[in-house]
């Protein structure tokens, strides 16, 4: 008795533009796809809430300066300017909670 088998699906896979044949899994398709990070977009790192804020729509600011404070179990962490620039929103307000990956400030 033979066994019929299915036929090898193959996918393109394209590696610092090599292109390789290979198996592709179902949860390695269904994957979040990898997306470069905006240098403009601040994101809250961890889970807290938004103790005090310290800067202000239109503010030109220098990069390490701090921009608000942080609040996640008990420790008070200082969110600061990636790089020189101006704020062009702030998307929260003191007393906020805000969630690991929430856009916080976005600068222009």
């Amino acid at each position: 008795m033979t066994e019929k088998t299915k036929p090898t699906r193959f996918s393109s896979l394209n590696v610092d533009g090599v292109k390789y044949r290979t198996l592709l899994t179902k949860s390695f398709k269904s994957r979040k796809k990898y997306e470069e990070k905006d240098p403009n977009k601040i994101l809250a790192v961890i889970p807290g809430t938004i103790v005090e804020i310290l800067t202000k729509k239109g503010k030109k600011v220098n990069e390490g300066e701090v921009l608000l404070i942080l609040e996640a179990m008990k420790m008070r962490n200082a969110v600061v300017a990636p790089h020189d620039g101006t704020v062009a929103k702030i998307l929260v307000k003191e007393s906020d909670i805000v969630t690991k990956g929430k856009l916080i400030i976005e600068m222009g």
